[in-house]
């Protein structure tokens, strides 16, 4: 794996839309969670159809909205917090 990553070529990009997706927990609460691509590296190996293979290095953005109150607790102060 690690010849595969320094064989690849890295491919810029440019953000054409990042939208949110949004999942209903059955808790009550609603999670939105958005991937945000860091880098793209276009392997020399390619998936039985011949099309290449990419690896990409991203990570997940979430929020959590609309939490029942019943699930919500108060906030512990930590020693960093404290100063």
């Amino acid at each position: 794996m690690q010849q595969d990553l320094e064989e690849g070529t890295d491919v810029d990009f440019e953000d054409i839309k990042e939208e949110w997706n949004e999942y209903k927990l059955k808790d009550g609460s609603t999670l939105k969670v958005r991937l945000v691509l860091k880098g793209v590296k276009r392997l020399k190996k390619f998936n039985p159809d011949g099309t290449p293979i990419y690896l990409i290095n991203a990570s997940n953005v979430v929020r959590v909205l609309n939490i029942p109150a019943e699930l919500k607790t108060t906030p512990k102060v930590s020693s960093f917090q404290q100063g």
